[in-house]
């Protein structure tokens, strides 16, 4: 009998942005856990998620294809994923895996595995008001764990993790870990936009509390929730030492998309183009196959992830991926044609806009009006404003239109080598109103999320709805 192949355990972390992990430089020690994993592995600096929010970014992360090949850019993806794409699960099923994903039930961008299993990753315990939201995917993942490593086949396990994703309650003692100060004070005004803005005010007060005064404690329990999400995560890695298959298991840790917190006008949520949204961690572990204590610091992408898998465990396609396999430049061996220094990005969450992002610029065109009044083209200079706090597009009109151009070129060129229409331009029900707003107003009053209970409502029905259009086309 031959050997068992490689297991995957693959977490893909919602919400979480790289420049808040301990291990890539933030001054708090949110992620001590993962910085160790990381240790045992290879860490890439420069990992960019360049289409948000959650659906299109999964989509990329799961077939190795961009937006283009997946035909996937909105939030609210109308239709199943496209059919002339495999999914990492589909791929893994075939050469022999058994598969599993938690916390995903429903969404096209996970389409393919083999059990679905959920967990309570939004509402917070009645008791004490705090969500445990990684515990409770550790008390369905640890006896689904149990159960694919006593199979004969080897298992593809995928978790969700949903704890820097709003609303941010991490249990105790997290929620103070990184606060000491009193989030109540009179005298801040801090919070104060970020109530006043009526599509997200109510949202934001149904689990901040309208007592709260101090952006900075909101911006404290986003990294108690990473803090906390650690440890949990760290009982997963104990079991896979326990059960004897550490050594055997390829470990991927990854976001869909980061998260803008008191930045840009976009509280506590991930739209905006800014490089906040777009910095995500890639950090793989692999005993004996990848080296220990690797960093690597050119440019990756989301769709880089299942190539780069397949390629780790050596299983082979036909498939030409829009990702490359990172194999190259974690081995050292990568020249200069396998650099990537420049980014087609797009987001279609709360706005509908695309851009261009080299290392020197970034440019952001907006392509409906946008219910933050932003200028309809905004350029940023990263290497002088890498916070992106200085619009300089009027200034310098002439990288506008040379970005511009390089940008147009790129989506014409995609869009001939795959015989679509790029789909920012067509997905204009993403909002699912049915128009195309005229003005910044409009969308200001068309748009509005409501409570915990509503937010997680409309993600259930998207759910649903998204189940029920499967099992018609299945039934066909």
């Amino acid at each position: 009998m031959s050997a068992k192949k490689p297991n995957i355990l693959f977490f893909g972390i919602d919400s979480l942005r790289r420049d808040h992990m301990s291990g890539y430089g933030y001054s708090r020690l949110t992620t001590p856990y993962i910085d160790k994993l990381a240790s045992q592995g290879v860490l890439f600096e420069q990992h960019f998620s360049p289409s948000i929010p959650t659906t299109p970014a999964y989509a990329s992360m799961l077939t190795g294809m961009d937006v283009f090949g997946t035909d996937v850019v909105a939030l609210r993806h109308e239709g199943p994923l496209g059919g002339h794409v495999d999914t990492l699960a589909e791929v893994l099923e075939a050469n022999g895996y058994n598969t599993t994903c938690i916390g995903f039930t429903g969404n096209p961008s996970a389409r393919g595995f083999q059990n679905y299993l959920n967990y309570e990753s939004w509402l917070p315990e009645e008791e004490s008001g705090r969500a445990p939201k990684a515990e409770n995917l550790n008390d369905v993942a640890i006896p689904e764990l149990e159960r694919l490593a006593a199979e004969d086949k080897p298992f593809f396990l995928f978790l969700r993790h949903m704890d820097p994703h709003s609303p941010y309650l991490p249990p105790q003692p997290f929620e103070r870990m990184f606060y000491g100060k009193d989030e109540k004070d009179p005298s801040n005004t801090s919070m104060e936009p970020v109530y006043d803005f009526k599509p997200f005010g109510d949202y934001l007060k149904s689990w901040i509390g309208e007592d709260v005064t101090d952006h900075e404690y909101v911006t404290a329990q986003y990294d108690g929730s990473i803090a906390y999400m650690d440890i949990a995560i760290q009982t997963l890695f104990t079991k896979l030492t326990d059960m004897g298959i550490e050594e055997d298991t390829l470990i991927v840790i990854t976001s869909d998309h980061g998260e803008t917190l008191y930045e840009h006008d976009c509280y506590f949520d991930h739209h905006g183009l800014y490089d906040c949204t777009l910095v995500v961690p890639l950090i793989i572990k692999f005993p004996g196959r990848v080296p220990a204590g690797k960093r690597v610091s050119s440019v990756s992408v989301i769709s880089d992830i299942m190539p780069t898998v397949l390629d780790l465990l050596q299983i082979e396609t036909n498939t030409p991926y829009d990702g490359r396999s990172l194999n190259a430049f974690i081995k050292g061996e990568a020249d200069s044609s396998l650099e990537k220094t420049e980014l087609y990005i797009t987001e279609c969450t709360w706005m509908r806009k695309h851009g261009w992002r080299t290392p020197e610029w970034k440019l952001i065109c907006s392509l409906e009006p946008d219910f933050h009044h932003k200028p309809e083209i905004e350029l940023y200079n990263l290497i002088r404003d890498p916070q992106e706090n200085e619009n300089v597009a009027d200034q310098e009109p002439e990288v506008v239109a040379f970005l511009q151009q390089r940008m147009n070129e790129y989506i014409a060129k995609r869009e001939e080598e795959v015989n679509r229409t790029n789909p920012i331009y067509t997905n204009t029900n993403w909002h699912g109103q049915n128009k195309i707003f005229t003005s910044s107003q409009e969308a200001y009053d068309s748009l509005y999320i409501g409570s915990i209970n509503n937010a997680r409502k409309l993600q259930q029905k998207e759910k649903e709805q998204e189940a029920a259009k499967e099992t018609v086309e299945s039934n066909d």
